[in-house]
This record gives C-alpha cells, sequence and structure tokens, in this order.
C-alpha cells in the first residue's frame, strides 16, 4: 500500500467551550487524534502528517511526540493546512488519504474500501460520502454517469440540488502529484476568505479527471466532534463497540449498556463483568473471572478466577485464584500472588503478598513483602514513612498477625512468628518468636464510685 495520510488537527474547536484543543479530548479512553492514528496504522499507511496549529505542543504530547507534522500558523481553511504539507511530499509519488482529527466514529474496514476503490478506479480524487434521508447542512455530491462532477454546500444548492441525499463526508483519497497541482490553482476568493479543500474537485472536474466517489453504509461512522454533547454520542458509539467486540470473543457483560470498557482492555472468555464496572487502560483480565459492581481496575493485569467486588485497583499484578473486596484499594505496584485474599477496606501500596496471604479487613500495607500464609489481622498497619523517608516491612511465612497491630519500618518478621493483638512493633521479631508490645492491663476496682 503506496498512501500517506495527512490528519487535519489544526483548529481550536471553539463549540468544545474548553481551553484544550478539540482533538485531544479522549473518546473511549482515546484522545481523538490518537484515535485516528490507530484506525489508520490498520491500514499500514506508510506514515502519518499531522497538520498542527491551535496549542499544537498539546496535540503533539497526546498524539506521540515522534510522530511528523507541519505547523499551520494561520488557520487558512482545509485547502491550505493540506498546503502545508506540500514540501514534505514533493517527491512522493503515491495517494495521500485526508482525515479530520475528529471524526473518531470511522472503522479501518471502511477506509481500506475507500482506498481500494481509489484505486481500483485509477482515479485523482475519491471521496467519501454517505446517504440522508435529510442531508440539510451537508455539502452535496453532484453526479454524471456515476462519476463526481462537484460538490456544492448547502447554501449554495439550488432546490434540485437539496434534493440529493448522498453527501461528503470530509474524507479523501488523492492522487498527490495531482492534489498539490490543484491546490497551486486554487484561490480564497469567498466571503471567508479561506481555501476549501473541496474546490479540488472542481478544479480537477474541470481538467476532466476522474474523480470517484465511495458510500459508506454507516452514516454514523461520519460523525465530526463539534462540541460535549457530539462527543459524549461519539464516546457511547464506541463504548458500546467495544462491548460487542468483547461478548463476541467470549467475554460475559451483564449489562453492556452500564458497563464502561475502554479500547485498550483485554477481557477473557467466560469473564462476568457486572453492571457499573469501569476498566481502563491498559487492562488484562484473565478467563472466567468476576468483576462485580462499581469495580474501577487501571492498567493492571489481573489473572484467571479472580474474583472481585466494589473496589479500586491501579497498576497492580493481580495472579489467578485470588479474591478481592468488597471497598478495598490496591495502589500502584501492588502484587498480589496466587490464592492471596484482600477483604474489605483493605489498602495495600507497593508491597507482594506471596501466596496464600489473607488481609480480611481494616488493614494498611504500604512498603512491604509478605511471606506465603501469612495471616493479617484486622487493624493492622505498617508504618511505613517517618515524616521524611519511606522504609520497608519485610514478614515471613506462615506468621501470625494480631489484630490491631503497627508494624514500625524497617522492621523484619521472621517465619512462623506470632504478634500479639494490640502491639506496636518497632524491633525485628525472630522466626517462631511470639512478640507482644503494649502496656500491661491496670484494673482499679470500685473506681466508677
Amino acid at each position: 500500500m503506496k498512501l500517506i495520510s495527512l490528519i487535519l488537527a489544526a483548529g481550536k474547536g471553539t463549540r468544545m467551550n474548553s481551553d484544550l484543543p478539540k482533538v485531544v479530548h479522549k473518546v473511549n479512553g482515546i484522545p481523538m487524534v490518537k484515535k485516528i492514528m490507530n484506525i489508520l496504522n490498520e491500514l499500514r499507511v506508510e506514515k502519518n502528517i499531522l497538520i498542527l496549529g491551535h496549542k499544537k505542543e498539546v496535540v503533539l504530547k497526546s498524539a506521540g511526540a515522534e510522530n511528523t507534522y507541519v505547523v499551520q500558523e494561520e488557520q487558512l481553511g482545509t485547502g491550505h493546512a493540506v498546503m502545508m504539507a506540500e514540501d514534505l511530499l514533493k517527491d512522493y509519488d503515491g495517494d495521500v488519504m485526508v482525515v479530520c482529527g475528529d471524526t473518531p466514529l470511522l472503522r479501518p474496514e471502511t477506509l481500506k474500501k475507500l482506498y481500494d476503490k481509489h484505486t481500483a478506479a485509477k482515479a485523482a480524487t475519491t471521496i467519501l460520502t454517505s446517504v440522508y434521508e435529510n442531508p440539510f447542512g451537508y455539502g452535496r455530491i453532484v453526479k454524471k454517469d456515476g462519476l463526481v462532477k462537484a460538490i456544492v454546500e448547502q447554501k449554495e444548492a439550488d432546490q434540485k440540488t437539496q434534493a440529493i441525499k448522498e453527501v461528503n463526508a470530509g474524507v479523501y483519497v488523492f492522487n498527490s502529484k495531482k492534489l498539490f497541482e490543484a491546490l497551486s490553482k486554487m484561490d480564497n476568493n469567498n466571503a471567508q476568505g479561506e481555501y476549501y479543500l473541496t474546490d479540488v474537485i472542481k478544479i480537477q472536474v474541470g481538467q476532466k479527471e476522474v474523480v470517484e466517489s465511495f458510500i459508506l453504509e454507516d452514516n454514523e461512522e461520519i460523525l465530526g466532534v463539534n462540541s460535549k454533547v457530539q462527543l459524549a454520542q461519539a464516546e457511547e458509539v464506541l463504548r458500546m463497540r467495544k462491548n460487542i467486540a468483547l461478548m463476541e470473543e467470549g467475554a460475559i457483560l451483564i449489562d453492556p449498556k452500564t458497563t464502561y470498557v475502554e479500547e485498550s482492555v483485554k477481557i477473557g472468555k467466560d469473564t462476568v463483568i457486572h453492571p457499573g464496572a469501569f476498566l481502563q487502560g491498559e487492562t488484562v483480565i484473565g478467563e472466567n473471572s468476576e468483576i462485580i459492581g462499581n469495580t474501577r481496575i487501571i492498567d493492571s493485569k489481573v489473572g484467571k478466577n479472580v474474583r472481585i467486588e466494589s473496589s479500586v485497583i491501579e497498576e497492580s499484578i493481580v495472579e489467578d485464584k485470588v479474591t478481592i473486596g468488597p471497598f478495598a484499594h490496591l495502589r500502584a505496584k501492588t502484587h498480589l500472588k496466587e490464592g492471596v485474599h484482600i477483604g474489605n477496606f483493605v489498602e495495600t501500596k507497593k508491597c507482594v503478598l506471596e501466596k496464600g496471604v489473607k488481609a480480611g479487613h481494616l488493614t494498611y500495607l504500604g512498603d512491604a513483602e509478605i511471606g506465603e500464609n501469612t495471616n493479617i489481622g484486622a487493624g493492622t498497619i505498617t508504618c511505613n514513612y517517618d515524616g521524611v523517608n519511606k522504609h520497608k516491612t519485610v514478614i515471613g511465612k506462615n506468621v501470625f498477625v494480631g489484630s490491631d497491630t503497627e508494624l514500625v519500618a524497617p522492621v523484619n518478621i521472621g517465619d512462623s512468628a506470632v504478634i500479639g493483638a494490640g502491639s506496636v512493633i518497632t524491633k525485628d521479631v525472630p522466626a517462631r518468636a511470639l512478640a507482644v508490645a503494649r502496656g500491661r492491663q491496670i484494673i482499679k476496682k470500685e473506681w466508677t464510685k
């Protein structure tokens, strides 16, 4: 495939009413400009060239700083935007696909069919079009003998032209040489003083070039996101596409309409996702697991046969047969190995729990390593911060930590040790030892008299 893309991403997007450039707003977890690039990359284009303008550094950060780009300092229309790429393409002998950075609902297969139609017809230009029963506001595609003869905007269309239902979707494939030849003949003699890409069609038709169209079946794909209302509409469409794809791959979504799964998430077959789940980023969930109500998982890896209820998991690894929740919080760099149980109101951060560890409730474990089959009693705290630095707690295998224990790091607890309930442990405890660190109980008889 000899194809380069130009992504129009220079505009501010005034109707978005935002300090951010329009194309960096996210749809189903991905900035729109990145979503468009992902779609084009599925076509295996040779290169994506971004046309940047308003807050270009912000857009480039979302798209990836390594990408090729040119800058449209003044926004003087779509034709002017494409002109900015001429120096990069002056020696290029192939085709150019022009796509707007605010059309995240396009499908790779649609763009592939558009390109195939273009190459089969050996056209100078091929336009993506769609059919609307009520096409008000769109540029109409005027044809003769099956070929495009003009694109007529709504305000310039007579009654006969307004009756045409085929409209311009704003995506084009051009022969590169013929594109820039036409652009060199373009003027801005219009009310806005801008250079319109659609004028290329008029110039090429006048030169007897072949201008084709490809009609897409689902006109929902050409939704342009120009407001936060349309952003929400695009989000809904992409989310449902993702959920349908997951179910077709074998996941079980109890209520897809109330399940939020971002684009890059992967879920194994027969895993059950209950309503209210938020699965985000690079999260991967294995087979036969169950994610129950109001659970949020971000950039984490979850194994097979895991059960998570009403909990938050961030940048963590959860191995097979682990149970979590309800109301647990796994913060970054938590690693739960096979068969671990984390119960209600347990928080972990930057710690490793080996196989079979149990922390049933009301516990904070931070900067810790905990050995196999150790039991952590209710109310246990690893006191990892001294006000300046973080310190580590290391607990061995088969340890029993009594309820309401504070382990003041740095501290090491040996294998098979027992910590008495209510203790404040400040010194290392040897293997198989009993450690009790609390004040003696005093009883004053008849005290209340």
